[in-house]
């Protein structure tokens, strides 16, 4: 102990340690690591274009029966992309967009539930407005079948009528009125 606090004591001017690492080196080191990453750059950029440029060359031709439909969406609006595939894709075609496809269906169900329409024009039989129909089936009641009528319906479909408890006939279904018959008020029973 007492020969270094003597070493210290004869070399005042010396505060510091030289074993430390030098600034110098930790720049040189640093300078080596940007030119390595550097290289590599150009190294990996030179190789994906070479890779490019070989995948474009062998690419297989385009399919002959591949479509061109004359997209382009860096311009056109979702909307126009579609009204383009619609006109130059072959039918039949696959759903696109199954949510918006399933809304114009229940929106066209709906259509023909609000609206009149012929049916069969040759038979007379018409569509009319479902609210309407609820209307004209609460003022006049549900057509009924006469009881000879239905045991010759159920003779014709090969079974007979089935009887309740109390022996009356079993519900069979609602009577409808269709075409010929509605005019001499035969009714015809559906099928359940």
């Amino acid at each position: 102990m007492s020969e270094e606090n003597l070493n210290h004591a004869q070399r005042p001017a010396e505060s510091f340690e030289h074993e430390d690492l030098s600034p110098l080196g930790v720049f040189y080191f640093l300078g080596g690591l940007a030119i390595v990453g550097i290289t590599i750059y150009f190294i990996l950029a030179g190789m994906y274009r070479f890779l490019d440029s070989y995948d474009r060359r062998h690419q297989p031709a385009a399919n002959p029966m591949a479509v061109k439909t004359g997209v382009n969406p860096n311009v056109m609006t979702p909307r126009e992309i579609q009204q383009q595939i619609d006109k130059t894709f072959p039918k039949p075609v696959l759903e696109y967009s199954e949510r918006t496809q399933f809304i114009q269906e229940l929106e066209n169900e709906d259509k023909a539930l609000e609206s009149y329409d012929w049916v069969d024009q040759n038979a007379g039989i018409v569509r009319i407005p479902i609210e309407q129909a609820m209307d004209l089936v609460a003022q006049r009641g549900l057509p009924v079948i006469p009881e000879s009528a239905r045991v010759a319906n159920a003779a014709e479909q090969g079974g007979t009528a089935k009887r309740g408890a109390a022996g009356s006939s079993a519900n069979t279904g609602p009577s409808v009125k269709t075409g010929p018959s509605a005019k001499t008020g035969k009714g015809v029973t559906a099928p359940k």
